[in-house]
This record gives C-alpha cells, structure tokens and sequence, in this order.
C-alpha cells in the first residue's frame, strides 16, 4: 500500500481499492458503502481528535469512545451509499440507460426509505427524498460536467 507524508512527520496511506465480485450491482453497492463509509469515519475521526487536543485530555474510555463513534457513523453513511447505489442501478437497468434521471431517482427512493427507516412521520419522509434526490441530482450533473 502507497504512504504519503503529511507536514513531514506523520504517515497516512493512500486508500485505493478495486472490488471484483463479478457482478456490477455488487460491484457499485460495495464501493459506495467503502468509500462513503470510509470518509464518515475518517470525518469522526478527525472531530474526536480535535477535542482531545482542545481539552487537553486523552484516554481509553474516549478511545473507545471514539472507536464505537467512528463505527457507527461509518456502517450509517456507507449502508446508506450502498443503498443508493443499489437504487441507481437498479433504475438504470429498469430504464435501460445512464442519466440524471436515475440519480434522481434513486436519491429519492434513498431518502425516502432511510427516513422511514429512521420512524420519521410522513412529512420529513417526502422532505428527505426531496432532498436526497436534489442533491443526487446535482451531483450527477457536477459529474458530467468535469
């Protein structure tokens, strides 16, 4: 695995992986709840460390802390990539072609079913697939235009 260096003392790796499952659905949905879940991880993290510098205190108990954090937000925000992507695919097949259309959709019905999921009532259900289908959306386009 690549090591990068960081203000000249520090170590990170480069994070590169491929899955080959043989199947693309698998293929996607994996790689979006690795990513995804990667980065909330990271983001968690990054926020729990700052603390510790801030206070000025570090032990096991926020270790641990941290570490059940960092699970956490990660299996939630990749499991929900993983939906996504899943939904994606699963209206690119259906339509039979790639666009927009299907991030679209696919926010939407991501939103939708991880709002449920959630036992949020029906109004902050539509708003979140609302929501979740815009900012596919746009991210699709962003894609697209670079």
């Amino acid at each position: 695995m690549p090591m990068s260096v960081f203000s000249g003392f520090l170590y990170f790796p480069n994070m590169h992986f491929d899955v080959s499952l043989g199947n693309p659905f698998l293929k996607r949905t994996v790689e979006g709840f690795l990513k995804i879940g990667a980065v909330a991880a990271s983001k968690v993290a990054v926020d729990e460390t700052y603390d510790c510098l801030k206070k000025g205190q570090f032990s096991k108990a926020t270790l641990d802390d941290a570490l059940r954090k960092m699970c956490r937000e990660g299996a939630y925000w990749g499991t929900t990539a993983g939906v996504y992507v899943g939904m994606e695919y699963g209206m690119e097949s259906i339509r039979g072609t790639r666009d927009w259309k299907n991030a679209m959709l696919g926010g939407a019905m991501t939103g939708a079913l991880v709002s449920a999921a959630s036992g949020h009532g029906r109004d902050k259900v539509i708003a979140d697939a609302i929501t979740l289908g815009a900012i596919a959306t746009a991210a699709e386009l962003i894609n697209n235009l670079t």
